[in-house]
């Protein structure tokens, strides 16, 4: 991607001719401000945390605005820093977010109960009947599981529902005053037809067959989001969401939104993975792997969800519930070591050293076995995670074998996922990889490549990730939209871009299958755990 010089961004800032991306990730919130040849102006962040409340994962409305006001702040100010402007409006914006749960609304437009997110596995009744019944994988944290197990349970609040949507189409919403989705963030609620590229009209009639046997009158249809795909008109920004964005008044309406997707189909963007044949994974809270299709796969498989590129075509997902949450919070606990012993280290400094210690340790790690499970993980069956650090007394514990083995560890489901995958007959010609733990140069990549025994690719924009892939779908509108998707990000967006590619090192996966092999034994003490712990 080409060069702008500060002349021209400071010019683009003044005449409005950027665009924002905002992403509501699981434990960060980022603003992304990029110009019109894509480059990165200038970035915002807000660091947030999930509630367990009344043991359902959740964020308050109040911390949803506050996040989002705060990375705005950061961004703004950082732009007049950087460039001696500040900016007073956008060309056009986008939002993106965890997809999947439930934010349920009565017709008023208030929210009836707290925002059950992605994380939550209390929907289990609700997506087996559902897969059963529709023939299609219906993940447990899929809106239309949340929705059916509110059903089924008989919650109150369902007798007021006037709308559902994800958080992505809420922040949207009250941006815009529009109720749409963007197709990808669309296909986490309820299935879409890639033929229509809305939902699927014959599953959505045996949908509302289920639920008229529970609750007559409720009309499942008129309770969805609009269905867009990427670069359709999805709404202006209001004066009531430009004060939502900034409350001091300094961004005036009036730019175009983007759909709001979620944060796969961004991570798509962000790693030219939106083609058949090509795929990505996107490493942070969780964990998953997106891979473009060529045509429908043969059997449903529970350990895959068949959603959708921002364009709509089909892909299959393999997301883990968790992902590199417990490789933050071991570098916690080193980050404090130091500190006692006198030594002060920033966290980039405490990850590099620790990740490249890594790359010194047994190719098998030693006989020592990780699991990151902070929560449930329904690829492997378990409703309630408990973090493990397990170890025989042959192992070889070192820290280049420890960490390792939690390298290792937050790869472990995915890659049993990713065999599904491989038994179909998927092919890939490139995946891409993104997320904070691969800013450390050449260790999670490489470490990647032996656990799906497929080349992984980082690209010179995978830190910033789904916020600046939401600003690129907010720039394709901007620009009109006028050629495929693919085309445009391969074309345009990505031309000449920096790639380092990581090839599949023998000795690395011939030790990573035997760790695996040990990996998916130990699952019975992680079974045990959640039985005996609480």
């Amino acid at each position: 991607m080409a060069q702008t010089n500060q002349i021209d961004v400071a010019a683009a800032i003044a005449a409005g001719d950027t665009s924002l991306g905002i992403e509501l990730g699981s434990t960060r919130i980022k603003a992304c401000l990029i110009g019109p040849d894509h480059e990165v102006i200038a970035t915002g962040s807000h660091a947030w945390e999930n509630q367990f409340v009344d043991r359902l994962w959740t964020y308050s409305v109040e911390a949803i605005w506050e996040g989002v006001q705060a990375s705005v702040a950061d961004l703004l100010a950082t732009v007049e820093r950087l460039h001696g402007v500040r900016p007073a409006g956008f060309g056009a914006l986008g939002v993106s977010a965890m997809m999947h749960g439930y934010l349920a609304f009565d017709a008023a437009g208030d929210l009836l109960v707290p925002f059950r997110t992605w994380r939550n596995t209390n929907t289990e009744r609700a997506a087996a009947e559902l897969t059963e019944v529709l023939g299609f994988n219906f993940p447990l944290r899929w809106s239309a599981s949340h929705l059916y197990q509110a059903i089924l349970d008989e919650e109150p609040h369902v007798a007021e529902l006037g709308s559902f949507t994800t958080l992505a189409g809420y922040v949207h919403w009250k941006l815009t005053g529009r109720r749409v989705l963007g197709v990808g963030d669309a296909s986490g609620m309820f299935p879409i037809d890639p033929t229509t590229r809305d939902y699927d009209a014959d599953m959505l009639a045996r949908f509302q067959g289920l639920v008229a046997a529970r609750r007559p009158g409720l009309d499942v249809t008129a309770l969805l989001p609009e269905v867009l795909v990427a670069g359709a008109d999805a709404g202006t920004l209001t004066a009531e969401g430009a004060a939502l964005l900034d409350p001091t008044g300094t961004i005036r309406p009036g730019a175009a939104v983007a759909p709001p997707e979620g944060d796969a189909g961004t991570g798509m963007i962000a790693t030219n993975a939106v083609a058949p044949r090509t795929g990505n994974i996107s490493a942070g809270t969780s964990i998953f792997a997106m891979v473009v299709l060529e045509k429908a796969l043969e059997s449903v498989h529970e350990e895959l969800d068949i959603v959708t590129t921002p364009a709509g075509d089909l892909v299959a997902m393999v997301h883990c519930n968790n992902g590199a949450s417990e490789l933050g919070t071991w570098a916690g606990v080193f980050t404090e070591f130091a500190a006692a012993l006198g030594s002060e280290f920033g966290s980039d400094a405490v990850f590099e050293a620790l990740f490249s210690a890594a790359l010194e340790g047994e190719a098998d790690g030693g006989g020592l076995l990780a699991y990151n499970y902070l929560s449930g993980e329904p690829i492997t069956g378990l409703a309630e995670g408990r973090p493990l650090f397990v170890r025989t007394p042959g192992s070889r514990l070192t820290l280049a074998n420890f960490m390792r083995t939690q390298l290792y560890g937050a790869f472990g489901t995915l890659s049993l996922g990713m065999k599904v995958l491989h038994d179909e007959g998927v092919q890939l010609d490139s995946m891409f990889a993104h997320g904070g733990m691969f800013r450390t140069a050449g260790v999670a990549q490489r470490l990647l490549a032996a656990a799906i025994e497929a080349p992984v690719t980082v690209g010179d924009t995978a830190s910033e990730g789904g916020a600046w892939g939401i600003a690129v779908l907010a720039e394709y509108l901007r620009k009109g939209a006028a050629v495929p998707l693919d085309s445009y990000l391969s074309d345009e967006v990505f031309a000449g871009a920096a790639l380092d590619v990581a090839e599949p090192d023998t000795g690395d996966v011939a030790g990573y299958r035997a760790w695996l092999e040990q990996y998916e034994a130990g699952l019975a003490i992680e079974r045990a755990a959640t039985e005996a712990i609480h």
